[in-house]
């Protein structure tokens, strides 16, 4: 490490290995010790991928304010809970932790102290503000602040843009406020999720999503783990069923690559799939996705098969260009019944799913390795992605448009986001009708629009 001049990093990035977790976090801390001892001291800071959970807190410990930590393992399950719940966040994830297009700055602009956040969020024609880092509690950052909140001395505005010299403020716009259409969001329901598959740290997905789900929710868990085994596991792994408030967990065994296997569970019932790399195999990616794969294809073909075709496409006829005989055809009309979610460990296997416009995938590679250099770049956005990620606090949702909105009103995105804030949210971009992907941070806010019933926007707004 000497020989590359270590000292003289402005970040130092320590990757985990394939293969066995504890190895690859164990051979972790052994770097992080070393980096620790280096006697000319450290310029930088040390971001560390770990494979495991439990294995965080010796990094830190060891590590000190030197170390951010990304556990991409965990990282990984609880962007599957979110994209499971709502489709399409899947795109706007890689979106906002790629650096192809908007992602988290932090800056201070002196010339916004005392101004009210509300009056901050409008302010920047090129950025879209979505917190505070506070001056006078040691750095604390704050996303999602309250709308009276007024920027202190030495306070830092978190925003979302292209990059960190693409924005600056500039003076208040006229905008219309007026007053959002409905003022709560209706209770939620029930759901019926499905887990293929048998990964470390399950039980910390299963805490995760009994955060998320509404009371009455049944969690389905399809492997072939002995049912005996699976609740030894969870227990030891730090799962209390006796805590588990929201959801009843229903166990099933059997092998997801085989047919008949899958064919006695009721696929077509389910709200949300999530296929997950299979600890068996966890250590070939290429193994592992061809696994998930299968058992992708074999649900969406057994979903086709048990909803008739007609009333998979729907009363308004949508999708009407497939063949009526296309296999393909049906396999997409199954995909509107629910949503599946897939843990992929190749880029490869990525561009297959793209291209059959079957799942909503998530790739977890790609994704974590966004996230680490995002951290590299800027250790303080690990506070902002550790409060989006996690199952209490603020996180990404989609809203649809009614709740800001009338039918056929004109609107520009400032007035939108002002809207917004009468529900304590901030909007971050929208997704029209037709369009495949959502805009994050939209180039124009002030031109007005007619924005559709079927258009969403993309906000940050606290857990429900």
């Amino acid at each position: 490490m000497l020989k590359v001049s270590v000292s003289k990093a402005r970040a130092i990035v320590v990757l985990a290995e394939e293969g066995n977790a504890d190895q690859s976090d164990a051979r972790a801390l052994r770097i992080v010790l070393s980096l620790t001892g280096v006697k000319e001291g450290l310029r930088g800071h040390i971001v560390v991928e770990l494979s495991d959970l439990d294995n965080e807190v010796l990094v830190k410990l060891v590590g000190g304010d030197l170390v951010e930590t990304v556990v991409a393992h965990d990282v990984i399950g609880r962007l599957m809970i979110q994209c499971a719940r709502q489709p399409g966040l899947a795109q706007i994830w890689e979106d906002i932790l790629g650096f192809e297009n908007c992602e988290f700055y932090i800056k201070r602009w002196p010339q916004l102290v005392g101004m009210q956040f509300e009056d901050v969020l409008i302010s920047f024609p090129d950025a879209v503000p979505c917190g505070i880092k506070m001056a006078s509690y040691g750095g604390k950052i704050i996303l999602n602040p309250d709308d009276c909140y007024v920027l202190q001395e030495g306070d830092e505005v978190i925003v979302i843009a292209e990059d960190d010299d693409t924005y600056t403020p500039s003076p208040l716009p006229k905008v219309r406020r007026g007053y959002p259409p409905k003022d709560f969001v209706g209770p939620k329901s029930p759901e019926r999720i499905l887990f293929c598959g048998w990964r470390r740290d399950m039980e910390d997905m299963i805490m995760v999503l009994d955060a998320f789900l509404a009371p009455g929710s049944e969690l389905w868990m399809f492997n072939d783990v002995p049912e005996i085994d699976r609740e030894r596991k969870l227990i030891e792994g730090g799962l209390d069923f006796s805590r588990l408030e929201n959801i009843t967990l229903v166990h099933r065994d059997g092998n997801a690559v085989i047919r008949r296997h899958l064919e006695s569970l009721p696929l077509e019932s389910f709200d949300s799939i999530l296929i997950l790399a299979d600890e068996s195999v966890e250590d070939s990616a290429i193994q592992a996705d061809s696994r998930s794969l299968a058992t992708l294809l074999l649900i969406r073909d057994i979903q086709a098969k048990r909803l008739p075709y007609k009333e998979a496409i729907g009363s308004d006829g949508f999708r009407r260009s497939l063949s009526e005989g296309s296999w393909m055809g049906e396999m997409q009309q199954a995909s509107d019944k629910s949503v599946i979610i897939s843990e992929i460990l190749d880029p490869r296997t990525k561009n297959l799913l793209y291209m059959s416009k079957i799942s909503d995938y998530v790739l977890s590679n790609e994704l974590v390795s966004m996230a680490l250099a995002m951290v590299a770049e800027d250790r303080q956005i690990n506070y902002v992605l550790e409060e989006l990620f996690a199952e209490q606090g603020n996180e990404l949702q989609i809203r649809q448009s009614d709740l800001y909105l009338r039918e056929d009103e004109e609107l520009n995105f400032f007035e939108v986001m002002l809207r917004a804030r009468q529900r304590k949210e901030v909007v971050i971009g929208y997704r029209l009708e037709d369009a495949e992907r959502a805009i994050i941070n939209p180039p124009d806010k002030v031109s007005r629009r007619r924005w559709s019933p079927k258009d969403v926007f993309v906000a940050i707004a606290e857990k429900e």
